[in-house]
C-alpha cells in the first residue's frame, strides 16, 4: 500500500494533478533488476519504473570503470532523442526515490505485432531501416557526453562472454567440465574470436535491439531498453533482431532484411558495403553472441530464480549451429562444443 501511495504521488506530480483513485498494476520486467508498473487505466496512464538503490547505475552484465554519475536510461535517452529516434517520454524521475514516471506505450511489443506472421517482411523492414537510419545518424553525431561513447565491445568484454557460456551453458548445463587440454583450446579460439570481433570498427549500439525492446504504438515503432548501449560492430544490433531467441527466422528472410539494411545504410551514408564480407562477420558474431545468450539464459534460472528463459535456449543453440556451418573454420570449436552441448553438433 505504501509503494501504491507513492506511485500515485509521483504521477500527481509528474503531471500536475492528483489519481488518487488511479489502478496499479504490476507488468512483466523481463530479466530486469527494475519493477514496472501501469498507474491508472489506458488511454489515461503511465508507467513507473522502479529501480532499487544498488541497481541504478550499473549494468546487469559485465562492465568496466566505475558507475556512471548519471543514470544510464536518462543519458542514453536524451542522445536518441537527440538523434530523432522515439522513445518513450520521461515524464517525472525522481533520483533519490528511485522512480521515473514513463510514457505509457500500451503491452504491444513488436513480438505481439508479428501475430504469429513470423516473416512480416514490413514490420522487420522498418525496423531495420530504423536501425539502419539511427546508425549512420550516431556515427555522422558522436557525443563524449553519452555513456555509449565511453564504453565499447572490446576484446576482453566478447571474451568474458564466452566464457559466461563456457561456465552456464556447456559446464552448468552438461554438469560436466572440459578437460585441460579441452579448456586450452577453448580459451586460445574464444580469445581468437573475440580479437576478430573487436577489431571491426565501431559505433552506436543498442546492444538487445530485439523484438521485445521495440514497441509498437499507434503505428510507430518506439525503441526500448537502451540503457546498456556501447560502441560496437554495425551488425551487432542486426544479430539481436534477426537472430532473435524469442522469434525464429530462416535464413533466407535473414539474408533479405540484411540486404534492406545494407541498401538503406548505403543510401543514408553514400558508403559502398561488402555485402559477402558483413554477411560473414554476422555469422561471426551470431556465434559468439548466441553462445553468450544460451548461457545467460541459465544463469539466469539458476541464479536470479527466473526459469522463463530456458525455452529460449533451443533457438540460440539453433542459430549458433547455422551459423558455424556457414563458417567452417570453427569447425574444431564446434565438435568440442557439441561434445557437452550435443544440439551444436553438426
Amino acid at each position: 500500500m505504501e509503494l501504491e501511495a507513492a506511485l500515485r504521488d509521483q504521477v500527481g506530480q509528474a503531471i500536475g494533478r492528483p489519481v488518487p483513485d488511479a489502478p496499479i498494476t504490476k507488468l512483466k520486467g523481463e530479466a530486469s533488476s527494475r519493477s514496472y508498473y501501469r498507474v491508472g487505466a489506458p488511454p489515461e496512464s503511465w508507467v513507473a519504473m522502479v529501480m532499487p538503490p544498488d541497481a541504478t547505475k550499473k549494468s546487469d552484465e559485465a562492465t568496466k570503470g566505475e558507475p556512471p554519475k548519471e543514470l544510464p536510461f536518462v543519458n542514453v535517452h536524451r542522445y536518441l532523442t537527440g538523434l530523432g529516434v522515439r522513445v518513450p517520454r520521461i515524464h517525472r524521475y525522481d533520483e533519490p526515490a528511485g522512480i521515473m514516471i514513463l510514457e505509457d506505450l500500451s503491452d504491444i511489443t513488436f513480438e505481439s505485432a508479428l501475430e504469429g506472421g513470423r516473416h512480416n517482411q514490413a514490420l522487420y523492414t522498418r525496423a531495420v531501416e530504423l536501425l539502419a537510419r539511427l546508425r549512420v545518424q550516431a556515427e555522422k553525431k558522436q557525443d563524449p557526453e553519452c555513456l555509449a561513447f565511453t564504453r565499447a565491445f572490446d576484446e576482453d568484454l566478447y571474451d568474458w562472454e564466452l566464457h559466461h557460456f563456457r561456465e552456464w551453458g556447456l559446464e552448468a548445463w552438461s554438469g560436466q567440465k572440459p578437460t585441460d587440454a579441452e579448456r586450452a583450446e577453448l580459451d586460445a579460439t574464444f580469445k581468437d574470436i573475440a580479437k576478430q570481433l573487436a577489431a571491426a570498427p565501431k559505433g552506436f549500439t543498442h546492444r538487445d535491439y530485439q523484438s521485445r525492446n521495440i514497441m509498437v504504438k499507434e503505428g510507430e515503432l518506439i525503441v526500448i531498453d537502451f540503457q546498456d548501449a556501447l560502441q560496437g560492430p554495425r551488425q551487432y544490433d542486426l544479430v539481436a533482431l534477426l537472430r532473435d531467441s524469442y522469434v525464429e527466422l530462416d535464413r533466407a528472410f535473414v539474408d533479405t532484411m540484411l540486404d534492406v539494411y545494407i541498401a538503406t545504410f548505403e543510401q543514408e551514408s553514400g558508403e559502398k558495403i561488402d555485402a559477402k564480407a558483413f554477411k560473414a562477420f554476422f555469422d561471426l558474431l551470431t556465434i559468439q553472441r548466441k553462445l553468450k545468450d544460451a548461457g545467460r539464459f541459465e544463469f539466469i534460472h539458476r541464479v536470479k530464480g527466473n526459469p522463463g528463459f530456458l525455452v529460449s535456449i533451443p533457438a540460440s543453440l539453433r542459430y549458433v549451429k547455422d551459423a558455424f556451418a556457414l563458417r567452417p573454420e570453427l569447425s574444431k570449436l564446434q565438435t568440442l562444443i557439441a561434445k557437452y552441448v550435443p544440439e551444436l553438433a553438426a
